[in-house]
């Protein structure tokens, strides 16, 4: 009884798992079977691999055909599996050999002609079959750009199925992968251009030195947005780590840009009010696609006018906050993505918002109304809260040019340097992942500089999660001004920061 097996890839979230394809080729009244949990895109891999090896010159085979996909429980979504099934097909019936597929894995959806198209997912795929021990990888030739990110294994392009089949009879090559162009670089907006504002430049360089969250309160056209934009510019290049983790999401959503296939610069994503719960944090159906907040990893999100998002959509944020990951539950299955942003929010004060508080027309319940959609336990995971002021021609006119994005970039590399050394042996890179027990118990400061805390606790101003959120300030405001520890003033400091009035 003919039968012949092939390797694909399942992926779950941005993990990926390998997936056996086998074909059994036996007698009987032609049929084509397909077993293994597939979807409805799959199951109509039977047709569409049928075509394609026709089209490619190669006879289907006389009988019963039955394909199966290991491991039998586990969902499998999508085309992503037609070249293996192919392959395999054309192995069972002895067409082909099947020693070069042994220890490959093959990535690509057929078109009706033999085409092989490209597909989502080929770096998680790719990231997890080297895992597995496979060194060889066939994948469609529009996506090799992508397959050559992953070091360790041999990738190789393919534009037809009979390229594959030439490619397995050794009468032939297929494309190897070329060398990645240079990025284009687009330079980030300035800090420079912001005018005025000093508190709320210094928040941000305090937010881009520790990682902390940061609301901007204040009204329209005082720098709200410019300020969130420039953000990025100040944060460090993401690790090569770091920078597969953002490109295996951007791979798997499919934003992946071939001309610079390996995300290196903190991602910032902008969604409008009106956005989805499923659209900011993931969702549809079968298996949950990555949302918003996983595109923002390792990066920045920012909500413009946050008020208006809705109760909902904010609070759905909470989890994702203190996790860095968010998990979501569908009916094939659970995923798990990464999420760990920076979330900068900025809100009017009030809904009629007029450039200057004195010309403001609501009544003292409908500013707290507007303010209260912001509840309580989502500013408790905001670190710093800001109040900008209107602009005035003093400020328009102040002595000296604003500071560049260079120069408090380069404090603020050396700010997460001096955090990264000290948090190193445990895992940790800024102070805003570091838990707040470490900080109480192992890192604790004396009594004497924690005493404005102590008190703000004991009058309930300070929540226990917001005294936490405090020290990690403090450590970061140490940081900035290279001290070893947080004194007095940096508790101080931090404190101020916290303050609910801003918001």
């Amino acid at each position: 009884m003919p039968l012949a097996r092939t390797w694909s890839v399942a992926l779950l979230g941005i993990d990926g798992k390998p997936v056996e394809v086998e074909a059994d080729i036996g007698g009987g009244v032609p049929k084509v079977t397909l077993v293994g949990l597939p979807d409805a895109g799959l199951r109509e891999a039977k047709d569409r691999v049928r075509s394609a090896i026709r089209n490619a010159g190669e006879p289907w085979p006389d009988g019963k055909v039955t394909l199966g996909l290991s491991p039998a429980n586990l969902p499998k979504l999508g085309s992503a599996y037609d070249l293996a099934i192919a392959v395999a097909v054309l192995a069972a019936s002895a067409r082909v050999p099947a020693l070069k597929a042994l220890n490959a894995v093959l990535l690509g959806e057929l078109a009706l002609d033999g085409r092989v198209r490209p597909v989502r997912g080929i770096l998680p795929g790719l990231l997890a079959a080297r895992a597995a021990g496979m060194r060889r990888a066939v994948v469609p030739r529009e996506s090799l750009f992508e397959a050559a990110l992953v070091d360790g294994i041999e990738a190789h392009g393919a534009g037809h199925l009979r390229d594959v089949v030439a490619w397995l009879r050794d009468e032939g090559e297929l494309a190897p992968p070329s060398e990645p162009k240079a990025p284009v670089e687009v330079p980030a907006p300035d800090l420079a251009d912001v005018v005025g504002q000093p508190e709320a430049r210094w928040a941000l360089e305090v937010a881009a030195a520790g990682g902390h969250n940061l609301l901007l309160a204040g009204p329209p056209g005082v720098g709200k947005t410019m300020l969130a934009r420039r953000l990025p510019g100040l944060l460090p290049a993401l690790s090569k780590a770091e920078s597969l983790e953002v490109t295996a999401v951007q791979s798997v959503d499919g934003s992946l840009s071939a001309s610079s296939p390996l995300v290196k610069v903190p991602p910032f994503v902008a969604p409008h009010h009106s956005v989805s719960v499923a659209a900011l944090i993931g969702g549809g159906s079968g298996l949950a696609a990555p949302g918003l907040i996983s595109k923002a990893h390792r990066g920045v999100l920012f909500l413009d006018e946050a008020a208006e998002f809705g109760a909902h959509r904010l609070e759905s944020l909470r989890t994702a906050l203190e996790d860095g990951e968010v998990r979501i539950a569908r009916q094939r299955g659970s995923v798990c993505y990464p999420a760990r942003f920076q979330l900068v929010l900025a809100t009017n004060p009030c809904p009629c918002a007029p450039p200057r508080e004195t010309d403001c027309t609501c009544s003292p319940s409908a500013r707290r109304r507007y303010l209260a959609r912001l509840s309580g336990p989502l500013l408790d995971r905001v670190d710093l809260r800001v109040r900008l002021r209107p602009l005035t021609a003093l400020s328009m006119h102040e002595a000296g040019s604003p500071e560049p994005t260079a120069a408090v970039r380069e404090r603020v590399l050396a700010a997460r340097e001096r955090a990264a050394d000290r948090w190193a042996e445990r895992g940790w890179h800024t102070n805003a992942e570091v838990p707040g027990p470490v900080l109480r118990r192992e890192f604790a400061l004396p009594g004497p500089v924690t005493t404005l805390l102590d008190r703000g606790l004991d009058r309930g101003a300070v929540t226990a999660r917001g005294a936490d959120r405090c020290l990690r300030i403090a450590w970061t405001l140490a940081d900035l001004a290279g001290l070893g520890r947080p004194q007095a003033e940096q508790v101080a400091s931090a404190l101020e920061f916290r303050d609910r009035r801003a918001a």
